[in-house]
């Protein structure tokens, strides 16, 4: 059963979902969780790492299962997952199911301002790729992923997505209005 405290954040890399999900579970005096983090806390290394040493299948099995771990917790919560996780083993099924997600929408242009050359180094997608091949990465993910984040229950687009407009949207869940 979906359980209206429960907050997830889908969207691309860079989308904002780690800043905004701290903003908001501190205004909802809730805990925050990044899914990412709570990954390499299981796994006692960097995702960066998980890629080339286990590869990609090994960590999307890990991710499923630190997500329905998550979501199985009975407390309100934030959690931002990592951008690939709705896509994969009907993830965004099992959020659905357990929570209410919300797809933070931010044109691609800005996800690139976004990804500083800092960032881009803890992302193992784009590891070792320049502009133009960052570009076209996330172009080529944003067609893929796009109809998986569309199934969020709330959808929110635009460079600047506040937590005010992300509560308002939330309320009717929150009521069981919606």
């Amino acid at each position: 059963m979906t359980d209206p405290r429960k907050i997830v954040l889908v969207g691309m890399p860079g989308s904002g979902k780690s800043t905004l999900g701290r903003t908001l579970a501190e205004k909802l005096n809730c805990p925050f969780f990044d899914l990412d983090e709570l990954i390499e806390k299981k796994e006692g290394t960097p995702i960066a790492a998980i890629f080339p040493e286990k590869g990609e299948g090994y960590f999307r099995n890990l991710e499923s299962l630190v997500l329905e771990e998550t979501l199985d917790q009975k407390q309100a919560f934030v959690l931002a997952t990592g951008g690939g996780a709705p896509c994969y083993n009907d993830n965004m099924s099992l959020i659905n199911a357990k929570a209410i997600s919300v797809y933070l929408d931010v044109p691609l242009n800005h996800i690139l301002d976004r990804l500083n050359q800092t960032q881009i180094e803890v992302r193992p997608l784009f590891s070792g790729l320049d502009t133009s091949e960052i570009i076209l990465k996330l172009k080529n993910m944003y067609v893929d992923r796009h109809s998986f984040y569309e199934k969020a229950k709330i959808k929110l687009r635009g460079e600047d997505i506040s937590p005010e407009l992300l509560i308002a949207e939330w309320m009717p869940y929150l009521k069981g209005e919606s």
